[in-house]
């Protein structure tokens, strides 16, 4: 006998609770230390994922490099730069889920926004946050690998020879669906009541997210997916074509996540149909 609900019962017969939707403009999270607490973790996180992410990028075009003796079988390979975004992103929301929701990355931030999840002064703060910590992670690379940093590209995100605009564009948004689509699943409160038996943490599959669009997007683009990254990158970089491939690690990640979040809430939560049926109660009660 199949134990699933429909969305038509009532609020008493379900097997999980929906958290409540946050307003949009909510000031009085300024006087609360919960929420500097929360910006302070998003600004660790993200300075932590850019120094060793950006470090293992620069180590594997050093040890590629065949000027200076190296070859393809002395490197991590595209392998070990994907796990090392991908373990990153996982070990990163593990520690800091329970603090600020662990997004470290803009993208998300503005996916869980336009589901209501997160308010509008929190949004600007984490995002503002991200990208302070991703620049400082970038720079702590640059102090300490000077010489390689400066040789091998600062780790920057740009278009690679070969690919049109569009398909970098379409890459991003495709990579950052992945995502944004992945972390609304593994934290969808009616996923974890139903597959409760599962023990599986919400960090994991995000992190393999992480790791799985790497692998499919490095030749492309080197892998944006998070704008904080690409502008962090760029900013210490300080290079005129990762600066004009900049919009690409924008529209494309924010475009993405905002088709995951309709997707998610709308088709697979059926949050229209729910909108619907109340508007048409609503009418109901007009006439009656």
């Amino acid at each position: 006998m199949s134990t699933d609900l429909t969305e038509e019962e009532s609020l008493s017969g379900k097997d999980y609770q929906d958290p409540p939707r946050v307003k949009i403009f909510e000031a009085r999270e300024l006087g609360k230390w919960s929420f500097y607490r929360a910006v302070i973790a998003e600004f660790i996180a993200t300075l932590l994922f850019l120094y060793i992410t950006v470090l293992t990028v620069i180590g594997f075009k050093s040890q590629t490099d065949l000027k200076t003796g190296g070859g393809a079988c002395a490197s991590v390979g595209l392998l070990g730069i994907s796990w090392a975004f991908g373990g990153m992103i996982f070990i990163l929301v593990y520690c800091t889920a329970g603090i600020s929701g662990g997004h470290i990355n803009p993208a998300v931030t503005f996916g869980l926004f336009l589901a209501s999840k997160v308010s509008l002064v929190r949004a600007i703060s984490y995002i503002v946050a991200q990208c302070l910590g991703a620049t400082c992670g970038v720079g702590l690379v640059k102090v300490f690998q000077t010489t390689y940093y400066n040789r091998y590209g600062g780790g920057a995100n740009v278009l690679a020879d070969g690919y049109n605009v569009g398909v970098g564009v379409g890459a991003e948004i495709i990579g950052t669906f992945v995502l944004v689509y992945t972390v609304f699943s593994a934290t969808d409160p009616k996923r974890n009541a139903r597959d409760s038996h599962i023990p599986v943490l919400a960090p994991l599959p995000i992190g393999f997210s992480v790791f799985m669009v790497h692998l499919a997007t490095i030749p492309i683009t080197g892998t944006g997916i998070n704008p904080a990254r690409s502008f962090g990158a760029a900013v210490i970089y300080n290079n005129q074509k990762a600066w004009d491939d900049q919009w690409i690690f924008w529209v494309g990640p924010f475009v993405g996540a905002a088709i995951a979040a309709l997707y998610h809430q709308f088709v697979l939560r059926a949050g229209a149909m729910r909108a619907y049926g109340s508007v048409r109660s609503q009418l109901h009660e007009l006439h009656a």
